[in-house]
C-alpha cells in the first residue's frame, strides 16, 4: 500500500529541482517546463476518481498491477526523451500510472476493517500519510542527488525499479477479491461503469484544467465549455442508476464537500511552495539542485515528527494548526530576497514542515470517516483530484509569477497568492461546524 501510494508524490516532487536542469539541457524556458508539472496533474486529476471507481467495482488488485506497470513504461520513455514534447508525454503516462496506488490503499483499509469488524485504522492511516509526506518532502533532496549523480534523466530512471517492485509485491500480497462494493453484472458492465458520466467528467475536468494552466482572457471559451459540460455531467449523474459520482449522496454530505474544498486551497499553498520556491532557490538565490533539495531537509524532519505525534489526535486541531503554519510561512516568504542569509531559508522550511505534516493526514482521515464505505476508493480519488486542481492553480500561478526567470519579485508575487489561499483554508476550517462531530468519530475510532 505504501509503495503504490508514494509513486505519485515522488514523481510530483522530484521534478521540482529538475525543472531548471531540464530547461537548460533542452532549451526550454520556465513557462514551457511548467507543463512537465501540469501534464502529470492533468492526467492524475482525471484518472484518480475513474480508477477509484473501477477499484470500487473490480477490487484493487488488477487496477493496481496495470497502473504500476505503466509507471515503468513511462520511466523508460522519459529516460529516452529527445525533447520536451516527449518528456511531457512521459509525464502524462506517469500521471495515469500512479492513479491506482492511493485509492487501492484506501479500499484495502476499508475492506479489511469490514472483514475484521475493527474500524480502527488510525495507526495505518498515519503510516500511509507519513509515507506520502516523507516522499513528498524528501523528493527534492532525492532529485538533487540523482541529478548530481546521473543528470536529470536519472529522475525518470528511478521509476523503473519502483514499478517492478510494486508489481511484484502486488502479485504476491494483494488479495484476489472481486471488489469492495457492488460487483458488475454480466451484460450490464457499461451501465455499472457509467461510461457516459466518465466521459463528461473527463471533458469538464480537462477544459477546466487547461484554462487554469494558462489563465488569460483569450481562453474564456475553455471555462464556458467546462461550465456547460459540467451541467450536462450533473444532469446525467442525477438520472443514472449507478452513477460514476453519486451527486445525490455527495450533495448531501456537506462535511465531505468541505474537506474537498480545503484540499484544493491547501494544495495551492503546498505546491506553489514546492515548485515555485524550489525554482527561486536555484535561479533567484543561486543554489545548485542538490543544495536546493538539501535546504528542504528541515521540512522533511518536522513533517514526519508532526505526523507521528498528531496521528491519533482530533481533526480540528490539526487543521487549525496547519492553516496557521501556512499563513506564517507565506509571511516569511515575503521577507526573503536573493541576499537573505541561508539560515532564513532553513527557518522557512521548518515552518512549512508543520502544515506539511498536519494537513495531508487530517484530510485523509476526514475522507475515510466521511465517505460512503462502498465508494471509498472513488472518494479517495476525488480527494486527490481536488488536490491536483489546487496544484494546477499553483502551477499556473508559478508560471504567471516567474515568466522567463524565477526572480525574487516573482517569488513575492507568488507568496501573495499563497497567502490568500492560506487565509481561505483557515476560514473554511474555523466556520466548519461539522468538524466537532468528525473529531468525535475520529477519536472513537482511534480507541
Amino acid at each position: 500500500m505504501m509503495l503504490g501510494s508514494v509513486l505519485n508524490p515522488i514523481n510530483s516532487t522530484i521534478i521540482s529541482v529538475a525543472l531548471v536542469p531540464i530547461g537548460k539541457a533542452l532549451g526550454a524556458p520556465a513557462s514551457q517546463t511548467a507543463w512537465l508539472v501540469s501534464a502529470l496533474y492533468l492526467a492524475t486529476s482525471l484518472g484518480q476518481p475513474v480508477v477509484g471507481r473501477l477499484i470500487d467495482i473490480f477490487g484493487p488488485r488488477r487496477l493496481f498491477l496495470l497502473s504500476t506497470g505503466l509507471v515503468g513504461v513511462a520511466g523508460v520513455v522519459g529516460t529516452l526523451a529527445p525533447n520536451v514534447g516527449v518528456l511531457i508525454a512521459a509525464r502524462v503516462l506517469l500521471g495515469f500510472g500512479t492513479c491506482a496506488g492511493y485509492p487501492a490503499a484506501m479500499a484495502l483499509l476499508r475492506s479489511e476493517a469490514e472483514r475484521t469488524g475493527r474500524d480502527s485504522p488510525g495507526g495505518v492511516l498515519t503510516a500511509l500519510a507519513v509515507a506520502n509526506q516523507t516522499i513528498a518532502v524528501v523528493g527534492p533532496l532525492l532529485g538533487g542527488l540523482l541529478i548530481a549523480a546521473g543528470g536529470w534523466r536519472a529522475t525518470f530512471v528511478l521509476n523503473v525499479p519502483l514499478s517492478v517492485a510494486a508489481v511484484l509485491l502486488g502479485l504476491r500480497r494483494l488479495p484476489k477479491s472481486a471488489g469492495t462494493g457492488e460487483a458488475p453484472q454480466r451484460g450490464r458492465l457499461a451501465t455499472q461503469l457509467d461510461l457516459l458520466g466518465m466521459g463528461l467528467f473527463a471533458a469538464m475536468l480537462v477544459s477546466l484544467l487547461l484554462f487554469l494552466m494558462n489563465l488569460h482572457l483569450r481562453n474564456w471559451y475553455l471555462l464556458v465549455i467546462a461550465v456547460v459540460v459540467g451541467a450536462a455531467f450533473a444532469a446525467r449523474e442525477l438520472r443514472a442508476v449507478t452513477p460514476f459520482i453519486d451527486l445525490r449522496v455527495l450533495g448531501g454530505n456537506t462535511p465531505l464537500l468541505t474537506t474537498y474544498g480545503r484540499a484544493l486551497v491547501a494544495y495551492v499553498v503546498a505546491y506553489a511552495f514546492l515548485y515555485g520556491f524550489s525554482q527561486w532557490t536555484e535561479e533567484g538565490y543561486g543554489l545548485t539542485p542538490f543544495r536546493a533539495g538539501l535546504a528542504q531537509i528541515p521540512m522533511f524532519l518536522v513533517a514526519i515528527g508532526v505526523s507521528l505525534i498528531s496521528g491519533r489526535k482530533g481533526l480540528r486541531g490539526k487543521l487549525l494548526l496547519g492553516a496557521a503554519g501556512q499563513i506564517v510561512a507565506c509571511l516569511v516568504m515575503l521577507t526573503l530576497t536573493g541576499k537573505s542569509p541561508l539560515w532564513t531559508l532553513l527557518v522557512l522550511a521548518l515552518i512549512f514542515g508543520v502544515p506539511q505534516g498536519l494537513n495531508n493526514l487530517a484530510l485523509q482521515n476526514s475522507v475515510y470517516f466521511q465517505a460512503d464505505p462502498e465508494r471509498i476508493a472513488s472518494s479517495a480519488g476525488l480527494l486527490r483530484t481536488f488536490a491536483y486542481v489546487g496544484s494546477m492553480i499553483a502551477s499556473s500561478a508559478t508560471a504567471a509569477s516567474f515568466g522567463q526567470r524565477a526572480d525574487t519579485g516573482g517569488m513575492h508575487q507568488l507568496a501573495w497568492v499563497m497567502l490568500g489561499a492560506g487565509v481561505l483554508y483557515l476560514l473554511l476550517t474555523v466556520f466548519d461546524r461539522t468538524l466537532g462531530r468528525a473529531t468525535a468519530t475520529d477519536a472513537q475510532a482511534a480507541k
